[in-house]
């Protein structure tokens, strides 16, 4: 892989951390970065441990998060909000990488770190990629 490709790459990964709540897909990412989808599926998996999809959703559930804790906003809104286009694709996600549904973590209590800033919060309430979520945690 040339620095060239490493630059386009990391473009199109700050891309979807600013653009999470777009429409995004690998061929757009891959036209963006003067590559064909599977080269930049393949390169950005190399690159970052992960592929543009997992990347991409991370992003949109650690969002979610956020939102979610705000407790104002409905599953469904914060769905839709963070550029998800299927409810049960993204609960189905959020549960994945969280541990518990969208549903059980808006309702439940988020004060514990609310002293906490939210540079520090950000690292510890990050979802865990690759289904290693741990139990759900209780009331």
């Amino acid at each position: 892989m040339t620095l060239e490709d490493l630059v386009r790459l990391r473009r199109a990964r700050d891309r979807m951390d600013r653009d999470y709540a777009e429409p995004l897909d690998v061929p757009a990412l891959a036209r963006g970065a003067l590559m064909s989808p599977g080269h930049f599926s393949r390169s950005f998996r190399a690159a970052f441990g992960e592929t543009p999809y997992s990347y991409l959703m991370t992003r949109r559930i650690e969002r979610a998060k956020a939102l979610l804790r705000r407790g104002d906003l409905t599953v469904t809104d914060v769905c839709f909000a963070v550029g998800c286009t299927s409810l049960g694709s993204f609960s189905s996600r959020f549960t994945e990488l969280v541990g518990e549904s969208p549903s059980s973590y808006r309702t439940r209590r988020h004060d514990e770190g609310s002293a906490v800033p939210a540079c520090v919060a950000k690292i510890h309430t990050r979802p865990i990629r690759n289904g290693e979520a741990g139990p759900s945690p209780g009331p």
